[in-house]
């Protein structure tokens, strides 16, 4: 029996990584050589408006890893640099594998939201009504620079047909910012509206008489729900 051929690279099956190694492995899949530097900007500028930017310390923690696999290789400056420094480049391997893990048939997983202004205006209740739409206020201001970031990343990007995937990307996370400020507009709007209503109950109950007809309501809690209980579950 003749002995099995060798597998080829572009044969093997794509390692067991985390997404943020995939994610930095993209990053070198583009043309040219790039610093873990580099790359933070890089990250800082693209990845983080529709996925998250590693911090410098993981993107380099990620490139050694990736060395290690054969995925990535480094050379250092030479004596004609002010300061020595590292570059990386995709190998044909690791380009191969990120080739599989892009194209694999998994699913890629639902989007993750964590908003931690919607949790201070979940605990609304327990925030002055002026302090939470300041909050959302700032929050807008705050997204439509986040906007301005993308429509810069777009401009630069303009005309680089290497870009053209990353272009999509951010003309979607444009998009979501400007649904961002639409949503967060409306909040306030709800905000203010829910400040009246409560300034206009108090005009005509005590407090007393609120707690005791909010006691009335938990004593009616339908036997599915125990008393207390929000209708949403945190």
């Amino acid at each position: 029996m003749a002995a099995p051929r060798p597998t080829s690279p572009q044969h093997k099956p794509p390692a067991e990584l985390p997404p943020t190694a995939w994610a930095v492995l993209g990053l070198l899949s583009f043309p040219g050589e790039r610093t873990g530097y580099e790359l933070k900007k890089w990250a800082d500028a693209s990845l983080r408006h529709f996925y998250w930017a590693p911090a410098i310390s993981q993107i380099y923690a990620e490139l050694r890893r990736l060395e290690a696999l054969g995925y990535a290789t480094s050379r250092r400056s030479g004596p004609e640099e002010p300061r020595a420094k590292r570059s990386y480049a995709i190998t044909a391997e690791g380009r191969a594998a990120l080739v599989g893990w892009a194209g694999g048939a998994e699913d890629a997983g639902p989007p993750v939201l964590k908003h931690p202004l919607l949790l201070r205006v979940w605990l609304g209740h327990l925030a002055a009504p002026d302090h939470l739409r300041a909050l959302v206020s700032e929050h807008i201001a705050h997204t439509r620079g986040e906007l301005k970031e993308v429509h810069d990343a777009l401009a630069r990007a303009d005309g680089q047909e290497a870009w053209t995937h990353p272009q999509i990307a951010l003309r979607w996370s444009g998009r979501r910012l400007e649904a961002e400020i639409e949503l967060a507009q409306a909040m306030l709007a709800d905000l203010a509206e829910s400040a009246a209503g409560a300034g206009a109950g108090a005009g005509s109950e005590s407090a007393a008489e609120m707690r005791t007809d909010r006691a009335k309501i938990t004593d009616r809690a339908p036997s599915g729900q125990p008393p207390g209980d929000s209708p949403t579950h945190g």
